[in-house]
């Protein structure tokens, strides 16, 4: 198959920290070469990638200075992946709302992943769109009608993960994320708080999240109970996960995924998480973690969560999450769009793609 993947720019491919769309396409993309499929991927120019890389900006947007707007980047990406669109089978696009002003235009077909949540502007101009093929990264996630293809879990490479028989001790909580108010680090603070835990966080701080990370995280910081890692690279972050006693998702939305999740339960650390989202779907209530209806409910879940096999959680995203069953979903995903191709006037076209 002749597939171009459409990654974001704000990130390089795979990230070098934060960043779980890029890579989730960082290993898509790379696990599709190794299984013969012809894939271009368009990205930043300092991506790296098994793929033909189709560079559309010499570096991640985000640590370029002089970007102002990482839309008109994308845009530019997209006019670029769509004078191309006849040397594909198939176009993958992994930045939303922006590519369905173009898709529509080629004969090419375009699988749409879905990322993040909806929102009311975003859910009306994907209700315009709602014949595209689209897949959910969550059945939670599908908040409005539109012509899901599948729904396709995230998955890691577990290897990237080393296996952690015993937490550090003095034990310690974990939280890994944006320091924004939807992914909770001041719901993980007050648990630790509450509990008397030492508290490890680690992400990045978008400047839209400033003021709450000055205003309500920065003040709790000591060094000592609570400390703040930075936003650390994947090493970094594989054995913050492992050497924690739990890591915390206090999730304050309707996270469509949460890799952390699935990262944290590959070290062998349990989850204790909001019920909210995705949640349900990737954590395994008293198996790999427990599912909560308030952080004041996850407090009290810790003693439990101790108890908990570290190696049943790695076993189980072994069993699900991995790289390989994201990708075995995906080409399942591929060759139904191919094989019933539906085109803007509702007419089905038989097309036999050798896979």
């Amino acid at each position: 198959m002749r597939i171009a993947q459409v990654a974001p720019l704000r990130e390089r491919v795979p990230p070098p920290s934060y960043g779980g769309i890029e890579l989730v396409v960082s290993h898509l993309t790379d696990e599709l070469v190794r299984r013969g499929h012809e894939v271009t991927l368009f990205a930043s120019g300092d991506s790296l990638t098994q793929a033909k890389l189709e560079a559309v900006c010499d570096r991640a947007l985000r640590l370029d200075p002089n970007v102002v707007n990482c839309d008109a980047y994308e845009l530019l990406e997209l006019s670029q992946v769509y004078q191309r669109a006849a040397e594909f089978d198939l176009i993958h696009s992994h930045l939303g709302v922006l590519t369905l002003a173009s898709c529509g235009l080629v004969a090419t077909p375009t699988l749409h992943t879905l990322h993040h949540r909806f929102n009311p502007d975003t859910a009306n101009i994907y209700t315009h769109h709602h014949k595209q093929p689209y897949v959910s990264i969550s059945d939670a996630q599908r908040k409005i009608d539109l012509n899901y293809v599948g729904t396709v879990y995230n998955g890691i490479d577990e290897s990237g993960y080393p296996f952690i028989v015993e937490p550090e001790n003095p034990p310690y909580l974990a939280f890994l994320g944006r320091l924004s108010p939807e992914k909770g680090p001041h719901n993980a603070i007050s648990i630790a708080k509450q509990t008397g835990w030492c508290l490890k966080m680690a992400g990045k701080i978008d400047e839209v999240d400033r003021k709450f990370f000055e205003q309500e995280i920065a003040p709790h910081i000591d060094g000592k109970q609570i400390q703040y890692l930075g936003e650390v690279n994947h090493s970094e972050k594989a054995k913050l996960l492992g050497y924690a006693a739990v890591t915390l998702f206090p999730i304050t939305w309707e996270e469509p995924f949460g890799l952390v999740m699935i990262e944290s339960m590959a070290t062998g650390t349990p989850v204790i998480a909001t019920n909210m989202g995705s949640v349900p779907e990737v954590v395994n209530h008293g198996v790999t973690g427990f599912i909560c209806e308030s952080h004041e409910d996850m407090a009290s879940m810790i003693p439990q969560a101790l108890e908990l096999s570290r190696s049943g959680c790695r076993k189980y995203v072994e069993d699900r999450f991995t790289v390989s069953k994201m990708v075995d979903g995906y080409e399942a995903v591929y060759r139904k769009i191919l094989e019933n191709r539906i085109n803007q006037n509702g007419f089905i076209h038989s097309t036999k793609i050798k896979c």
